[in-house]
C-alpha cells in the first residue's frame, strides 16, 4: 500500500535550523511532483514548497524563500525539506504529499515543528 512517513519534525529555537524527510513507497515516487504543506494551528493548510519529478523545478511560498530549500532523491524515493532560520510562524504541522493536484494524490500523517525560545 502507498506510504509517506514524514521525520524530523522537533522543538526549536528561533534561528535553528531542521530537516524534515519523507520516506515513500507503493507508487512510483520519479512521476510525482512532491510537495511540502503546513498547518499552523487555527489556520488552513498551506503549501510550503514544490519539486519536480525531476527535480527541475522548485516553488516556494513568499514565506520560506531563502530559507527552506526542497530536494528529492528518486533512488531512495524520499523527499527533504531543509529548514534554516527558523521562525515562530513557521511551528505547525508539516505534511509530505505526493502529486500535484490539491484534490489528489497521497498524503503522509505530518510531523509536528514547534520554533520557539
Amino acid at each position: 500500500q502507498v506510504q509517506l512517513v514524514e521525520s524530523g519534525g522537533g522543538l526549536v529555537q528561533p534561528g535553528g535550523s531542521l530537516r524534515l524527510s519523507c520516506a515513500t513507497s507503493g507508487f512510483i515516487f520519479s512521476s510525482y511532483v512532491m510537495n511540502w504543506y503546513r498547518q499552523a494551528p487555527g489556520k488552513e493548510r498551506e503549501l510550503v514548497a514544490s519539486i519536480s519529478s525531476a527535480s527541475s523545478i522548485t516553488h516556494y511560498a513568499d514565506s520560506v524563500k531563502g530559507r527552506f530549500t526542497i530536494s528529492r532523491d528518486n533512488a531512495k524515493n524520499t523527499a527533504t525539506l531543509q529548514m534554516n532560520s527558523l521562525k515562530p510562524e513557521d511551528t505547525g504541522v508539516y505534511y509530505c504529499k505526493a502529486g500535484s493536484s490539491p484534490l489528489l494524490g497521497y498524503w503522509g500523517q505530518g510531523t509536528q515543528v514547534t520554533v520557539s525560545s
